[in-house]
């Protein structure tokens, strides 16, 4: 670990394409170009000597660093604190359109704040998850990193004309480039790192470098203040707002689950996932996050981009139907898994997987999902066509006849499909929200056969999915197994809060999956899920505790464990997926799943409170 920094030790940046961390030390050690899950041009996050980085940071001992972003921005500023001076990183990317582009651009401005200071920097791109090597071309503006596979990476500097030369160029360490770079107070210098730029390096003056900075600022200053949120924990959920528009890819509206690949859920373990695609069920919670913020823009374009998914594949009668659990952020499916041998793995936690293998799985809780995300969206204003509609039939139709059997369910085991009581619940809701639009709609519709095949999951699931040993509802039949996934039973109004039944499973859960205030998924050791070793507690679970406690009525508990919760937020308020018993953040980092939870908990609590 001490060759690596805490995952939470990073932020986040982007231009709704793709998206660059940050270390508190300054240096950038994940970017992939041209999109989320393109290969890797910086990867030292998961190889600190072979995968790449760029670095900035003050040649003198630091007695501390901060890191915050620019207010109510995604422009990320690293403070530096020596005994020479006061120094400061202030590193953003401008905003691209919603027209994919292989042009991009990361801006790194420095500065001397207080006395003086000597920076080293070092750019040190390594392409095609550094299988691809590179030649340095060093330019009189500038420099460019050419890849042998084509790709290239400029650098251009940021300067007056007349400024006197600060920067001493060494280019001793093979085709890296390294810097430094000394200044007083006042002075700032920088560069912005270009893909496909399309011509030489150029040197950038100081007013257009504002320019950039200002409209950075004009954007997601602008962009906030659609929200429509005023209760408790503002700033918050402002920030996971800004995390999950950072996450998604403007081009198709598809929202990523997470920016990176591999970050291990138990160091040293097996369980290191690419989350850099699309799942249709992160993506449909987000359609309550967002509406329930009022960014009825992203929700509408996720809401446009699935009913392409349901569209292109409507009547499949593949193993794993009509719908995937997961795709590109371009919708495309092709999501092959492999693994870079080459690489040691964040932490030494190998192996570093790219692609992902569940993509195929059957996972039968996506189909209620998607029908919920749609009935919700419906009930908004975004409306669904009549293609969208007759799409919609089909899909209905293929779940009609699939619903009863036994898949890999919501947390993608990799054990042997079983009969999951989550993807049973799920299935009732996509049957319960076809019968609701076909009503307000006035649509056609099977809506005799939805509601008897509603009325008859409903059934399956009181007598199989029940446990009168444990009083609770399990994980999957036949078995005593609990899993924090049903909580969201009384969140899609399967059973309300107050049922005995209920309240009985809540405290269940309570008594086995919690842990003072976090929640695990389930115990790994009772239900095999075919993956060695353990796993820390998933936030996504904790919030979703939150809001079903809250729901209960249990509002004095409920928000004692959100804020205890808010305690383990990084920094800057960003949640990677699960906490470990030392309270460090583990997993794919930040995580779409964890703030969509973190929005929705925190407005239904929010109401509880509000009502109380």
């Amino acid at each position: 670990m001490d060759d690596y920094p805490l995952i939470e030790n990073h932020g986040l940046l982007g231009d709704l394409q793709t998206a660059a961390l940050v270390t508190t030390d300054g240096t950038v050690d994940w970017l992939c170009l041209p999109r989320f899950d393109s290969p890797s041009v910086f990867g030292a996050l998961l190889d600190k000597d072979k995968g790449g980085h760029c670095t900035v940071r003050p040649m003198h001992a630091i007695h501390a660093t901060k890191q915050l972003y620019f207010p109510d921005t995604a422009i990320l500023v690293t403070r530096f604190m020596t005994e020479a001076g006061a120094g400061e990183v202030v590193d953003f990317m401008p905003v691209t359109g919603r027209t994919a582009t292989p042009r991009h651009r990361l801006v790194r401005m420095v500065r001397c704040v207080r006395g003086s200071m000597t920076f080293e920097i070092g750019i040190a791109p390594r392409f095609d998850y550094g299988r691809k090597s590179h030649r340095l071309h060093i330019a009189e503006q500038g420099a460019v990193f050419a890849a042998e596979n084509g790709e290239e990476l400029t650098v251009h500097p940021i300067r007056e004309p007349d400024d006197e030369r600060l920067v001493d160029v060494l280019t001793d360490r093979g085709d890296d480039l390294h810097l430094s770079l000394t200044l007083q107070a006042g002075q700032q210098r920088g560069l912005v790192l270009e893909s496909a730029a399309g011509g030489p390096p150029k040197q950038i003056r100081l007013a257009e470098y504002q320019e950039l900075f200002d409209d950075t600022v004009r954007f997601w200053r602008s962009w906030l203040s659609q929200s429509q949120y005023s209760g408790r924990w503002r700033e918050s959920l402002a920030r996971s707002a800004i995390t999950l528009k950072l996450m998604t890819y403007a081009p198709s509206g598809a929202l990523v689950a997470a920016p990176t690949t591999a970050l291990p859920e138990q160091l040293g373990g097996e369980r290191n996932w690419d989350y850099r695609f699309t799942w249709i069920r992160d993506a449909s919670f987000s359609v309550y996050a967002l509406l329930g913020l009022g960014f009825t823009d992203e929700a509408k374009a996720f809401i446009d981009w699935l009913g392409d998914r349901v569209r292109e594949r409507a009547g499949s009668d593949g193993d794993s139907g009509p719908l995937n659990i997961m795709y590109r952020v371009d919708g495309s499916s092709d999501l092959e898994e492999e693994i870079l041998e080459h690489w040691e793995g964040y932490a030494r936690s190998a192996p570093v997987r790219i692609g992902n293998g569940a993509s195929t799985q059957l996972q039968l809780d996506v189909y209620g999902e998607a029908m919920d995300s749609i009935y919700f969206a419906h009930r908004h204003g975004i409306q669904v066509g009549h293609q969208g509609w007759t799409s919609l039939l089909t899909n209905l139709d293929w779940l009609v006849d699939h619903w009863d059997q036994a898949g890999e369910g919501l947390w993608e085991t990799r054990g042997g499909r079983k009969h999951f009581t989550y993807g049973r619940v799920m299935s009732w809701v996509a049957f319960d929200r076809a019968l609701r639009l076909a009503e307000s709609n006035g649509r056609p519709g099977a809506v005799t056969r939805w509601s008897g095949e509603r009325d008859a999951i409903y059934e399956q699931i009181m007598s199989k999915g029940w446990s009168e040993g444990r009083r609770a509802f399990v994980q999957h039949y036949g078995s005593d197994v609990l899993d924090s996934s049903l909580l969201r039973m009384s969140t899609v109004g399967f059973i309300t809060p107050e049922d005995p039944l209920w309240t009985s499973a809540l405290d269940a859960m309570e008594e086995e999956l919690v842990s003072d205030s976090l929640v695990y998924r389930y115990n790994p050791e009772a239900s095999p899920d075919g993956l060695r070793g353990s796993e820390g507690t998933f936030s996504l679970c904790t919030f979703m505790y939150v809001d079903a406690l809250a729901r209960a009525g249990r509002t004095e508990r409920a928000r004692l464990v959100f804020e205890k919760m808010m305690g383990y937020a990084n920094h800057l308020g960003l949640y990677s997926e699960e906490i470990d018993p030392t309270g460090r953040q583990l997993g794919n980092f930040p995580q779409a799943f964890t703030h969509l939870a973190l929005i929705d908990a925190a407005l239904t609590l929010n109401d509880a409170l509000d009502r109380r």
